[in-house]
Formats: C-alpha cells, structure tokens, sequence
C-alpha cells in the first residue's frame, strides 16, 4: 500500500492504482470522458488533467501511476488562491501553481465545445449527458470560437444504435474499446485525424455484437442513442424500478424504466457479481414485445372454431369443468402441464402443484430436451459466475456461447485476454469460426452432435494416456485431443461446461458422465451453463414428473388429453403431432399464441407485470416486484394457477402474494441462494457407447422465449434475421 494526499487529504491506495483510482477511493470526483473503470485507458480526452507536486505540467489522472508520498491536486486551492488575491493586492507578486488543474481542465472543456452542437434541448441524452453536467462546472459563459464547426453525416449502423447525430461525438473512443475489449468484436473505429476524426464502421458495415446495446450506456455524450427509444421520453420524466431479466440464466440486473405506465426503456443495475454493468441486447431491447399487437388482452374461448372474448369467472369455470370431465372419463394421467423454465418459481411451484393435486404427475420444464433422466442432483454452473473471469482454462461442450450466454462469454473472454485457455467441444453450426466466438480460443473438436461422445472419449483418452490411468471409453489420442485436454490442465481454476446443445442432447447423461471423468482427474469444475432464467428454479420445485408420470417428450408424443400450456409456444410439427388430439389445451401467456391448438387462452402478466423470483445459473435466488400495471384484464400466473386450483378442490394454502408462495418453497421468503447440498452435477450413470445419428437443433438469440420472438427491433438485427429455431 502507497499513502498519497489529494487535496490535503491523506489516502492509502494500493501499489499500481492510478491517480483517479486513488481519487474515486477518498471520494473526490475528477472529471473525466474516456476513462471507464472497466476498459483500458486511453488518456485521450485530457479531461482529468491534474496537477502532481514537482511535475512540470498537469497529468491526465487516468493514466499516471501513484508513487509514495505523491501530492496531487485536482482543483483550485481556495486557500492559495485567497493567499495569492492578497499579495496581489499588496504589489507582491506570487507565483502559484494551486489552480493549475482546474485551468487545464476549463481549457480542454473549451476545445471539446468547439465543434460540439449547441442543440442540448433536442438532444435524447439531454439531463444524463455527462458533457452537459460538467460543463456547467467547467466550461465558459460564452465561446470564443468563431468560425464555421465541423459536422459529421450520420450513420446507419443497424436497429438497436442511432449515430444520427455524430457531430455530438467528442472521440472518447469508449465504444470502440468496448468493442474491441469487452464484446470482443471491433464494430466501430476512428477514421481520419484531427478535427476530422469520425467514430464508424468499417466499410459502411452495421453493429451486430450481441452486447452493442451498451455502448449507448457508455457514451457520455449523446452520440450513440437507442434507437428503439428515440424521442420517446425524457429522463425526468421516467420512474425506475429494479428487475431481473427473464431470459438467458445468467439473472442480469435491471433497470426498468417506465413513463404513463409503460415501459419505455431498459438499462443495466450494476452487480459485480452478477452481470457487472452490462447486459445483453435481448435484456434491454426486448421490452418492445409488451406493448405489441399480440398481446392478449382478454380470457378467450374457442367456440365453433370461433374465439371470443370471455371474463375470468367463465373461463376459469370452464377450465375447471374441462378438466373435471377428463379426468373422470380419461383418468387422471391424461392430464399435464409444459411449463417454461422463463417462468418464476412461485409460478411453476403452483402448476406442479396444481397438476398433483389432480392425482397426475405428468409436468415437465424440459421442453427442448431428448434425454429425460431424471437428475440426482440440481444442474447448475458449478461455481460463481464471477468465478467464469478468473478462469485458467475452460472447455466448453455443445454451446454456442457467445449468442447463448453473451454475459458469460464476456467474462470467460475477459479471462481468455487474460491468459487463460479455452477449448471446445462443439458442432459447426455452433461454432462456425474461431473468430465468430470473440475470444481467442486455444484448442477445438468440431464435429455433429452424434460425434460429441467420441470427442470427449478422445479426450479423456488423452488425459488418460499421460497421467498412465485407464480410459473410462474407447478413444483415440489425436494431436486436437492432446490439444484440448493440455487447454483444461492449464493453471489452478478449471471448469468443463456444458451448453444448451449438451443438455438437449438424447445422450446428455452419457456426456455429462464423460465430463465428469475428466474433471475428476483434471481437477475441472463440471457444470451446465444452463438454458433459461429460472432452469434451476425448475428443478428446485420439482418441475419435472414423478416415477409414472410422462416427461415433456411423452407428452408431446400424444400422451395427454388435456394439457396446461405454461408461457410454452409448442413448434407446429410438434402441435401438430400431441397437441390436435387433446380434447382441451389451456395457454396461460401473455401473448395470443398457440391459437390453432388451444381450446382456452387465459392472459397472464409477463415479469414487468407481476412479481416473482428467478433462480439463476449459480443458484442465486433474485425476486422482483412488478413495475407497471397488468395490460387489459391479464393477471400474475400464479393467481390464476391459485384459484384454478380453489375451483378443482385442489388442497392449497390460501396465498395471498408471491412472496407467500415462495416461502413455502424453502421456509423463507428472505432466501439469497439454494442451500448446496442440494446443487449438484454428479452422476452415477456408467460411460456407455452413443447414439451416432444424435440431432439437435440450435436455438437462435432471439428465439429464446416469446417475449424476444415479438421485440422487432431485434428481430430486424443480423442474428434475428438467421432463422427461426424450435
């Protein structure tokens, strides 16, 4: 630790922190544009030009190291100056150097404003534009500044970032470092010198990173704007309220942002254990589908092949009669219920219990899997996801990582620029380039799904031969096992991930037995990186059925005549095939879907209309209170499953909210985390030989759930336009 002052004050930083790091730890503010805690320092704005004891002229506080016993200072020294005003008064002349920092800084604030446009009340950043606030504090009443500035065309760089306004840019370069360093794509860049330096993409090209969203968050003027949002609301004018995005599993921490009761824009709450300060595209652009056509906005019923439009009373009595009747004349295992895992625990925990309460255990959240062996434990990621950045070496199996968990890959390519190796398992479709990962990666094995077993035989052949141990499967040690398996052995953190493909697998217990092996004498974390926002709070409420009862893909094979459709929007051929020959399906979303189908449709509220908890990949439990009224007459799932329940004589406590529901899951409402003992990726199933014709379908990034499906914005970008996925 090294003890510098800061404007007189005394403050212990560690050895190799920054003056500005030293700066933001005793609470003084420097202003500053390029500099992010997050990304590399560029030094390039001169905005946090400071003023160090014995050097000759102010230092950019960003980029100087602190040295012992180093006095700095970042303002005027009112002291001195009062001091110097006397003398003066006096006929003494004193030269002083108390100011130096804060003549530096309205200096550079007089460059920046010289080309910058004075138009701050059309401006979309106005009241959060960082260059507006300090310049208050540090620019002049007036400029001096004559002749003609220079103006910047705009740029159409895709649906999600507005650069229609780029004479505002003030070449920070922020977004071409979050580019280069955090998204690992360099979509943006600086053309030409001087004055006539432009931010833009190379060859006219469009922003297509799965993270470009961020960079409108990033930048401190308001050149880089969110083109969904555009025009549509003024900061002042917006209520914030906490969320947990619905989406991947990685439980992203959000700001919802709302005006005349709706939600109008969607930025990141920082968690440094969670997501940091960033999140995803399909975190923060997919609000447009909750105020799109397709909502449903009332019970309908179909009659007659007609769908009309009914109140609770009749559709909830309907149900409930349907029901009755198929159970009484079909039995009680003719009846299920496919729930999504984007839906809340309190959520799946009641259409479990609904569904037992009829006498049935056929309920299953698995609905993209082929191999249904029930687990022994809870999948989850095996570790922190914090612990994804300091990772030494990772294997990823069967994922498409960087479109599947952006948030993930960042961290795991924070660690890979760090030195660590990463090797993959994977198929072509999924990986299509080194350079389409965005992150260096060190070893790989390419091959279709039904090669995946061997892969990993090949592997822990590799590992076997050099640690002089037996195979626990017949492998060959090629040169890309040798490869993959010196990336995993590489330091002291390890991890094997399994992706959404691995888990969809028809073998995906025998790759999870492979994995297993391997870590166990690699000394390797196994985990999944899991598909869903609550996936492991489905298994945390048994979402899955019973011995006897029909998994998700018995019941999608015809097994049911009557089924539950939770937040689940079954593919055609799928519908076609299960779903026509039940005498009644009943679709709780909050879109209108599965029409063709569906004999009910009752709206229910999505997660900014209603409140909840989402488990994410780790098993960190996060709830979250509704931020805007229910659309029409749509109502929290888990009151509608509640009184379908009063209605069928189903045994229940009488809940009145969630946080009730979720008390009765784990004894406590206040719950942060599942208790370990109850994660766990073990398995006791033996190595066997593998089904070579194994096909699994990838899911598109913006196929996920129903609410990215119906975001137009994303459905216009390069990823949404790739195809639809099952």
């Amino acid at each position: 630790m090294l003890e510098i002052e800061i404007n007189g004050n005394k403050v212990e930083v560690a050895e190799g922190s920054t003056v500005m790091q030293a700066a933001e730890k005793a609470g003084t503010f420097i202003p500053h544009f390029c500099y992010h805690k997050k990304l590399s320092i560029a030094a390039n704005c001169r905005m946090c030009l400071v003023d160090v004891e014995k050097m000759p002229k102010p230092v950019p506080a960003c980029a100087t190291p602190v040295t012992q016993g180093m006095v700095v200072r970042t303002q005027a020294d009112m002291r001195a100056e009062r001091n110097a005003s006397v003398h003066a008064a006096q006929g003494v002349i004193v030269r002083t150097q108390a100011n130096r920092a804060l003549k530096a800084q309205k200096a550079v604030m007089e460059f920046l404003l010289i080309n910058h446009p004075l138009d701050c009340p059309v401006c979309d950043q106005g009241g959060e534009c960082l260059l507006q606030d300090l310049a208050v504090g540090y620019g002049g009443g007036a400029s001096r500044y004559r002749e003609e500035k220079h103006v910047v065309p705009p740029k159409e760089v895709g649906p999600l970032i507005s650069m229609q306004e780029m004479s505002r840019c003030i070449h920070c370069t922020r977004c071409v470092r979050f580019g280069q360093e955090i998204a690992g794509v360099m979509e943006l860049g600086m053309s030409n010198r001087g004055e006539h330096s432009e931010i833009e993409t190379f060859v006219g090209g469009t922003v297509d990173s799965e993270l470009s969203g961020n960079m409108i968050d990033i930048c401190p003027v308001g050149a880089l704007t969110s083109k969904p949002f555009r025009f549509s609301a003024r900061t002042w004018e917006l209520s914030r309220r906490k969320s947990i995005s619905p989406h991947d599993s990685s439980g992203a921490n959000l700001i919802v942002q709302i005006k005349n009761d709706q939600v109008v824009r969607v930025v990141p709450f920082e968690n440094e254990a969670v997501n940091e300060c960033w999140i995803a595209d399909r975190d923060r652009f997919s609000y447009e589908a909750l105020g799109s056509a397709e909502r449903l906005a009332a019970p309908m019923i179909k009659q007659g092949g007609q769908w009309y439009e009914v109140d609770w009373q009749t559709a909830l009595e309907y149900v409930a009669g349907g029901l009755h009747r198929i159970k009484a004349q079909r039995g009680a295992q003719t009846i299920g219920a496919l729930v999504s895992p984007h839906s809340t625990v309190e959520e799946l925990y009641l259409a479990g219990a609904l569904i037992r309460g009829l006498d049935s255990q056929n309920i299953d959240y698995r609905l993209r899997h082929q191999d249904f062996t029930h687990p022994e434990g809870i999948r989850w990621l095996g570790l922190p996801v914090a612990a994804l950045s300091h990772l030494s070496g990772a294997l990823i199996v069967g994922s498409n990582l960087r479109k599947d968990h952006p948030l993930f890959a960042q961290r795991i390519r924070q660690a890979a620029r760090r030195g660590a190796a990463v090797a993959v398992v994977t198929s072509k479709a999924l990986f299509k380039s080194r350079d389409a990962w965005a992150m260096p990666v060190q070893a790989g094995m390419i091959g279709e799904a039904g090669q995946w077993g061997q892969l990993l035989a090949d592997v822990a052949a590799a590992i076997a031969a050099d640690m002089g141990v037996d195979a626990p499967a017949a492998g060959e040690v090629t040169a890309e096992a040798q490869a993959v398996a010196a990336a995993l052995m590489t330091g002291e953190r390890r991890a094997i991930l399994l992706g959404n493909s691995a888990a969809h697998h028809p073998d995906a217990t025998g790759l999870l037995a492979l994995a297993q092996w391997i870590g166990e004498y690699t000394g390797a974390t196994v985990g999944y990186l899991t598909e869903a926002a609550n996936t492991v709070g489905a298994q945390c409420v048994q979402a899955l059925p019973e011995p006897g009862g029909l998994n998700a893909g018995q019941m999608l094979d015809g097994g049911l005549k009557a089924a539950l459709l939770l937040n689940c929007e079954p593919g055609p051929d799928t519908a076609g095939r299960a779903l026509y020959g039940c005498d009644m399906v009943v679709t709780l979303s909050p879109f209108k879907t599965n029409p063709d189908v569906s004999d009910v449709l009752l709206p229910i509220a999505p997660f900014t209309e209603t409140s909840g908890t989402f488990i994410n990949a780790e098993g960190r439990v996060q709830s979250f209170h509704a931020v805007v009224k229910p659309f029409g007459q749509a109502r929290p799932a888990w009151k509608v499953l509640r009184v379908l329940a009063d209605m069928l004589g189903v045994a229940q406590e009488p809940f009145e909210n969630s946080q009730q529901v979720l008390a009765r899951v784990f004894g406590s409402a206040q719950i942060t985390e599942v208790a370990p003992e109850y994660l766990s990726n073990h398995t006791t199933a033996p190595v066997a030989p593998m089904a070579a014709d194994a096909v699994v379908a990838p899911v598109g990034i913006y196929q996920l759930d129903g609410i990215v499906r119906r975001a137009p914005a994303l459905q216009m970008t390069a990823d949404g336009r790739e195809g639809v996925a099952p």
